[in-house]
């Protein structure tokens, strides 16, 4: 029991990173003398220094015979950062407590493997299950080359967005607006098709002061540019990392336009935008969470691909009626066994308002 109680407060000191370590893990690391809490570390933003040498810093002297609980395989590899494993083997720690390995080719069992070669009590497995949802995104990139996405939806209860009118503000209340500013808090990035860009000429930021440590990343699916030179997005793309997915078709004057402003361009797909080739292109830039904030037609196209490992729905105690925007738009379902299907893994009142979010079953 206290190996788990520990771990928690490793993994509640992992989620603090999430968001703001891109391309690394958000790792968590606490180090325990005596049944004392001598050390505490979380990655710092941009990925370093690891949680490790954080704690192990704080730790001092007294790291001699404690014991660690690392929520992810200590690293083995020489990176922008010294290994990770060397580090707590030479700081004289005696037990290693890890919660899940570490799938990157450049460690995959040899931080593990080193301690126990160094005759460090290593135990693995930890809370294993909690600590892999936590690290969904950086496991999704590392195995699959992309990013871990979800789908955040907004909507009354029978599923509508907007008005026939488009009137949108606001269907939900604020308390569930500030909830949703503060998951974009927990994201590398925020994706929108450019409907939305057109339609609202939003400025996807996370609009809670001191929530972040580092920017959030905008993403637009746009697949001939009709991006805004004028646009908020595309304004503030020098001082606010701004990229766009793009088809090989699109014009040059405006591929050569946005870029002037400090857009980051990406190729993916030839007419129109492959979203499976643009989510591994974000993969190889590093993004490791992808939160999709709309509009219907790209929330239809992720989910007819498979894409969507996620949805948190935010939903209002009220109904539009079928003439309202539908949150999704058709993506050629005609029977039961063609939904992509979820499991609700946490519902949250907000106010009148819900959160329920859901996983992909499998």
């Amino acid at each position: 029991m206290d190996d788990e109680q520990h771990m928690r407060a490793a993994l509640a000191l992992g989620r603090r990173g999430l968001g703001s370590t891109w391309p690394n893990p958000a790792v968590g690391c606490v180090l325990v003398l005596d049944g004392h809490v001598v050390g505490r570390g979380t990655t710092a933003p941009g990925g370093r220094p690891h949680a490790e040498a954080v704690a192990l810093a704080m730790a001092g002297g007294s790291a001699r015979g404690a014991t660690a609980y690392v929520t992810l395989e200590p690293c083995s590899h020489h990176g922008q950062t010294p290994p990770c494993a060397d580090a707590l083997i030479a700081a004289g720690v005696v037990r290693v407590v890890v919660a899940g390995a570490d799938p990157d080719p450049r460690v995959n069992g040899t931080g593990i493997a080193r301690l126990r070669a160094a005759g460090l009590d290593v135990a693995t497995g930890c809370l294993a299950a909690e600590a892999d949802r936590q690290q969904a995104g950086f496991l999704s990139r590392i195995r699959r080359g992309r990013p871990h996405v979800t789908l955040k939806l907004a909507t009354t209860l029978d599923g509508r967005i907007a008005t026939r009118s488009g009137q949108s503000r606001w269907i939900t209340g604020p308390a569930a607006r500030r909830a949703g500013h503060a998951m974009r808090g927990t994201h590398d990035a925020i994706m929108v098709g450019i409907g939305t860009v057109l339609a609202d000429d939003p400025d996807l930021t996370c609009r809670i002061p001191g929530i972040r440590k580092t920017p959030l990343v905008r993403v637009v699916a746009d697949s001939h540019l009709r991006t805004p030179l004028a646009s908020r997005l595309a304004v503030t793309a020098q001082d606010v990392p701004t990229w766009v997915l793009h088809a090989g078709e699109a014009d040059p004057a405006r591929r050569e336009a946005l870029a002037d402003k400090g857009v980051r361009l990406f190729e993916a797909g030839t007419v129109r935008v492959n979203l499976a080739a643009g989510l591994q292109l974000l993969g190889a830039a590093g993004l490791t969470r992808l939160m999709v904030e709309g509009g219907a037609g790209i929330a239809a196209a992720l989910l007819a691909a498979g894409l969507v490992d996620g949805v948190a729905w935010f939903h209002a105690p009220a109904i539009m009626g079928g003439d309202g925007l539908a949150a999704v738009q058709p993506f050629g379902v005609t029977g039961l066994d063609g939904m992509p299907r979820f499991r609700r893994t946490r519902s949250q009142a907000l106010g009148d308002d819900m959160l329920t979010e859901f996983e992909r079953a499998a």
